[in-house]
């Protein structure tokens, strides 16, 4: 058997240190335009590619169960990557940069909200949905890794989580999730713990 405990050690001492610098503040901020989409109905649209768009899909799946079952209001999350047949309709007929837009185009109301997730924060389709939403009053987050990229730049709220490393940036992505469902359901219901009924 090989032994990878120093890389094992490795990685999880980066991650950890990563942990420690994020922006709790910009957690915070995130946290609470989730709420305010929340008490006012707003639809809420969630995309990535790759792994970010499972993790986008996982996020639809947390808020939309998970911090929803139980409450007298509900989240209203759609994850505009899930259904193949519409982004590989636009992929294939009109182009891979607008297999996101134009499907906010369909369902999009102004006010309504636009996550982006993109671990270089420079996913050309995201850009273009985050662009459309700031052009036609929608609220705009952006959920990045390094440098944040355009993404960071052009959103109006923004978790980056500052770190040149794919792995540990999606790791972190999916922290966030789970973070804010936890606190959502643990502040705001008592009767109810990580979603589940007690």
């Amino acid at each position: 058997m090989r032994d990878f405990t120093k890389e094992i050690s490795s990685y999880l001492e980066l991650e950890k240190k990563t942990i420690d610098l994020l922006d709790k503040q910009e957690i915070n901020v995130f946290i609470n335009q989730l709420l305010k989409a929340r008490d006012e109905g707003r639809m809420i649209f969630i995309m990535g590619n790759g792994g970010s768009a499972a993790t986008a899909s996982h996020f639809c799946c947390d808020f939309n169960k998970g911090a929803s079952y139980g409450f007298d209001k509900r989240f209203k999350f759609i994850c505009l990557n899930d259904n193949t047949a519409t982004v590989s309709a636009y992929s294939n007929d009109i182009d891979y940069n607008d297999a996101l837009v134009e499907q906010l185009k369909n369902l999009f109301t102004p006010g309504d909200y636009v996550i982006g997730i993109s671990g270089s924060g420079n996913s050309k389709n995201v850009i273009k949905a985050i662009e459309y939403a700031n052009a036609n009053n929608g609220t705009t987050i952006g959920i990045t890794g390094y440098s944040g990229g355009k993404l960071k730049e052009l959103s109006q709220y923004s978790v980056n989580m500052n770190i040149d490393d794919m792995q540990i940036s999606e790791d972190l992505h999916m922290m966030l999730d789970h973070l804010t469902v936890r606190i959502i359901c643990n502040t705001l219901t008592p009767t109810l713990k990580n979603g589940m009924e007690q």
